[in-house]
């Protein structure tokens, strides 16, 4: 298993109170940022890699003391510090197990917002995304699954409100298809945000938004799929049909 953040991760402010400000340099901010951090070290920080080639793991057990003690008194200046160290991290690379294999890339595209309103805003950071090109260049007959939380591109499906469409997809999502072309045969983009179910394609590059079992009403039956990957004799990554599961609704009491 692999876990990713998502703007109610580090972006949400108060829930009950959608007009209430987080201010840029607040330490809650960086608070909730070491505490994503520290949930995807105890999940995957043994197995994933930052750009300097050490373990996320490594990566946070130099700066332990530093999170404990911003933890327990908080500070302006260890807030600053902590939040360099959460953009410096990403993107996060689970390496093929040999030079054709499947890796995976884990990717922070949440905006740095302060207001409720705005906090599922999307953007994925120029430096993080040659860092991702990079890991992609040093094996360069890998597979590879990107995964990360916002939408690249608006889907052509209909919605229910104008509501829907606003801040579901990244703001420089186009630039960032653009930056994916040149290895688009070899990824599968996948991701969540808005819980919709749509699988296409973008050139010859699939995208898969998942729906999203948890956010459906308990009264509702729901479901979710199990993809299945192939190897294409191309040196291209394949994506077979799914599986869908079905969740039944929960029986009236």
């Amino acid at each position: 298993m692999l876990i990713l953040p998502g703007n109610h991760d580090v972006n949400i402010v108060d829930r009950a109170n959608p007009a209430r400000l987080d201010l840029p340099f607040s330490p809650i901010k960086a608070l909730r940022k070491m505490r994503a951090l520290s949930a995807m070290d105890a999940i995957q920080g043994e197995r994933v890699l930052t750009s300097d080639g050490e373990t996320l793991s490594q990566a946070l057990e130099a700066r332990r003391p530093e999170i404990e003690q911003f933890a327990g008194e908080g500070g302006f200046r260890r807030s600053g510090e902590l939040a360099r160290l959460w953009q410096a991290v990403f993107p996060l690379i689970l390496p093929p197990d040999r030079e054709d294999g499947l890796g995976v890339a884990i990717l922070n595209s949440n905006a740095d917002t302060n207001f409720s309103f705005t906090n599922a805003l999307g953007l994925m950071a120029v430096g993080e995304a040659l860092k991702l090109t990079a890991a992609f260049d040093r094996y360069p007959k890998a597979r590879w699954i990107v995964a990360l939380h916002h939408h690249l591109i608006e889907y052509p499906m209909p919605v229910a409100a104008f509501s829907e469409r606003v801040g579901t997809a990244l703001i420089n999502g186009s630039w960032f298809l653009r930056v994916l072309k040149p290895y688009e045969s070899h990824v599968v983009v996948m991701h969540g945000h808005r819980h919709k179910d749509w699988i296409g394609a973008c050139g010859s590059m699939r995208i898969v938004s998942a729906p999203s079992p948890v956010m459906a009403p308990d009264v509702r039956p729901t479901h979710l799929y199990i993809h299945t990957l192939a190897a294409g004799r191309d040196g291209s990554i394949c994506l077979l049909r799914p599986e869908r599961v079905e969740l039944a609704a929960e029986a009236a009491a």
